[in-house]
């Protein structure tokens, strides 16, 4: 008897591409601009979606999405807490989103009153750069106490974003991060790579970033 391989990883990526256009093609109906935000644990996720929230929100109505592998709602709260529509998702242990547990989530959100959708992935630096959500933005957070070498040992997803946000710069006079070798790093994977550095305690840096989304936001409208 003949044995045929059947490649699943391909099939299920494959499935998830189609499932992630059709998402997108969603939120471009409904005039909805979408990012999804990456990072390993502890880079400032969720500090850095609310201070983006505290300033766009005033003109803009902004959606999250959250994504966890456990059943919790910790960040999901922080988002009602400020009165921002959340939807959370467990994945069951899995290290990443995926586009259909988004369509999941978008069923959940009443799109027509929403601008902007943020999705906060699962924290991780590997699982998440392969699988597309149908967002229309790749953000990627890295910050000082991480260490300078992870372009170096996470190219992947350096590659596929394509915004990054060096976050808790306010410590880069206590730890131990050379900032030139970790940028030189970055721009050899992707080269037309927008950094922003910015620290979510101070708030230095946030309102550079908002302005520069906010001009993204408008051309979505038009």
């Amino acid at each position: 008897m003949e044995v045929k391989k059947v490649p699943i990883v391909k099939s299920i990526l494959s499935a998830n591409d189609q499932v992630s256009y059709t998402n997108q093609k969603l939120l471009d109906q409904k005039g909805i601009f979408s990012i999804n935000i990456m990072a390993s644990p502890g880079a400032g996720k969720t500090s850095f979606i609310l201070q983006t929230i505290k300033i766009l929100s005033v003109n803009r109505k902004i959606g999250v999405i959250e994504g966890d592998t456990a059943p919790v709602t910790i960040d999901s709260d922080k988002m009602t807490a400020v009165g921002i529509p959340s939807v959370q998702i467990n994945t069951g242990g899995d290290c990443h989103l995926d586009a259909m547990m988004i369509d999941e989530a978008l069923k959940q959100l009443d799109l027509a009153k929403l601008d902007l959708i943020i999705v906060e992935n699962v924290g991780n630096l590997i699982c998440p750069a392969a699988f597309k959500l149908g967002t229309h933005m790749n953000v990627l957070i890295a910050s000082v106490p991480e260490g300078d070498d992870k372009p170096y040992k996470y190219p992947a997803m350096y590659r596929g974003v394509d915004v990054l946000i060096l976050n808790k710069i306010d410590l880069l006079p206590y730890v131990t991060f050379n900032q030139d070798y970790f940028l030189q790093g970055v721009k050899m994977l992707n080269p037309n790579l927008k950094t922003f550095l910015v620290s979510c305690k101070t708030g230095e840096g946030i309102s550079v970033w908002t302005d520069w989304l906010a001009e993204h936001l408008k051309a979505k409208k038009k």
